[in-house]
C-alpha cells in the first residue's frame, strides 16, 4: 500500500468511524427519556419501543438507498413517546409484510416472498369497506386463474383501541365443511339463511369492536372462482360434484411489524395440490371422502392391507391438480414445490439468512418421503422473529 493509498484509506474508515459514533449517539438518544420529561409513559411503551427499533434497523440494513435510520428512529420513538405506537411508511409496510411471509415456518411456498402486491389499506375500519375491499382482495388475486399473492392490511390496532377483524379462517370457505360449523352457526345467529346446498359459500363476517356483533357480508359470485373437479381416467368421477375455491386467503391471522399490530390483513398465495386433495377433502375431521374415491374406484377397503386408503388419496389429489391445471387456475404439486422451497433457502442463505421451518408442516401429508423436504433439518422456528403472522388465541366474543 503506497502512502497515499494509505491516506485515502485512513480518511475513508475515520469517515465510516464518525458516522457510526452519530448513528449511536442517535440511537442511545432514541432509547434515552428526554430530559425534565416528567410525563407517564403510554402502556406497553417499553415493548412497543424495542420492536420499533429492531424493525426500523432491520428494514435500514436491507434497504441502504432508504436513509439514515437515525432520523426514523427518532420520529418513531417521539410518535411512541406521546400516543403508544407509530405509524410505518408505505414502504415500510410493504417490507415488513413480505418479511413475514418470508419468516413463516410452515409455509412451504416462500420462494417469491418478495413479490406479494401489498395492499395499504389502513385508513379503512368500517365493516362496510372491510368487506367491500375484502371481495376486491379475491379478484385481483384471482387474477382470471393465473393467481397472485396478494394482502391487504387494514386498520392497526391502537393503545386501548382493537381494530376491527375477520371471523373466520380463509375469506372463503363452505358451510358444510366442518371445519367451518362456529363460523356458519354464527352466520346463521346474525340472519344468514343459506348453506342448505352442498359447497356453498359463506358470508364474510367483520366484527367492528369486542363490544358489537358482527356484521356478515354475501360474497359476490364474481369475487370466489370455483373448480369442478374431475378426473383424468374415470369419468365417473364427475359424478360426485366436487369443487374447491380457487383463492386461499387466510384471513384469521394478526400480522406484526415492529410491534404494531393488524388484526385484519387477509393475505394468500396459490394452492399445493395436497392442501385440497389430502387435507380438505381426504381428512376425517373434514369432508372424509376416501371411502366415496375408493368405492368409485372399486377398491376393496376389507383391510387396511390393502392400501385402499393410499390408493383413494393418490387418485384424489390426481383429480385435484388435474381439474385446476384444465380449468387455467395456478396450483403446485408438492414434488415441485419442494423443490422450489429447497431453492428458497439456497438463496436466502446466500443473503446471510437463516430460514426457519416446521419440518411437520413443510413435508407434504402425500408421499412425504419421495420429497427432498423430507431428507433434511432444518433451522428451528423462532416464536420471538418479527415481522411475523400470528395466530390469534380466540376471536372476539358476540355481543348481544
Amino acid at each position: 500500500m503506497t502512502p497515499r493509498d494509505h491516506n485515502l484509506f485512513a480518511a475513508a474508515r475515520g469517515a465510516r468511524l464518525r458516522q457510526q459514533q452519530q448513528e449511536d449517539v442517535e440511537i442511545s438518544m432514541f432509547r434515552r427519556p428526554p430530559a425534565g420529561s416528567g410525563h407517564r409513559r403510554p402502556p406497553g411503551y417499553s415493548g412497543t419501543l424495542a420492536a420499533a427499533e429492531s424493525f426500523i434497523r432491520q428494514f435500514a440494513e436491507e434497504n441502504p438507498g432508504t436513509g439514515d435510520p437515525g432520523r426514523r428512529l427518532r420520529e418513531v420513538r417521539a410518535s411512541i413517546e406521546s400516543s403508544g405506537s407509530y405509524e410505518h411508511t408505505p414502504q415500510e409496510l410493504v417490507f415488513g409484510a413480505r418479511t413475514a411471509w418470508r419468516n413463516a415456518a410452515r409455509c412451504i411456498g416462500r420462494l417469491y416472498w418478495n413479490n406479494l402486491t401489498v395492499r395499504d389499506l389502513r385508513y379503512l375500519n368500517h365493516p362496510d369497506d372491510i368487506a367491500q375491499e375484502s371481495f376486491e382482495h379475491l379478484r385481483l388475486a384471482t387474477n382470471g386463474g393465473r393467481i397472485r399473492p396478494v394482502i391487504s392490511v387494514f386498520a392497526p390496532d391502537r393503545p386501548g383501541r382493537p381494530a376491527p377483524r375477520l371471523l373466520g379462517e380463509q375469506l372463503v370457505r363452505y358451510a358444510d365443511d366442518p371445519r367451518s360449523a362456529e363460523r356458519t352457526l354464527l352466520a346463521r345467529e346474525l340472519g344468514w339463511r343459506g348453506g342448505a346446498e352442498r359447497f356453498a359459500v359463506l358470508p364474510l363476517l367483520v366484527q367492528a369492536a369486542p363490544d358489537r356483533s358482527p356484521e356478515y357480508y354475501e360474497i359476490p359470485d364474481d369475487a370466489v372462482l370455483q373448480v369442478p373437479l374431475t378426473h383424468p381416467q374415470h369419468p365417473g368421477f364427475a359424478d360426485l360434484a366436487l369443487r374447491w375455491y380457487a383463492v386461499p386467503a387466510v384471513s384469521d391471522m394478526t400480522l406484526e411489524i415492529g410491534g404494531v399490530s393488524y388484526p385484519a390483513a387477509p393475505f394468500n398465495g396459490w394452492y399445493m395440490g395436497t392442501e385440497i386433495g389430502s387435507r380438505n377433502l381426504g381428512d376425517t375431521d373434514r369432508y372424509n371422502l376416501l371411502p366415496a374415491v375408493a368405492e368409485l374406484l372399486g377398491l376393496d377397503t376389507s383391510s387396511d392391507r390393502t392400501l385402499w386408503r393410499d390408493r383413494a388419496l393418490v387418485e384424489l389429489n390426481l383429480a385435484v391438480l388435474h381439474s385446476f391445471e384444465a380449468a387455467g387456475v395456478t396450483i403446485a404439486d408438492h414434488h415441485t414445490e419442494s423443490a422450489r422451497f429447497l431453492a428458497h433457502i439456497e438463496r436466502e442463505r446466500r443473503h446471510g439468512r437463516q430460514v426457519p421451518a416446521d419440518w411437520s408442516w413443510i413435508v407434504p401429508p402425500l408421499s412425504g418421503s419421495a420429497t427432498p423436504v423430507f431428507h433434511r433439518y432444518y433451522d428451528l422456528p423462532d416464536e420471538r422473529l418479527r415481522p411475523a403472522f400470528l395466530h390469534r388465541a380466540t376471536p372476539w366474543a358476540v355481543a348481544q
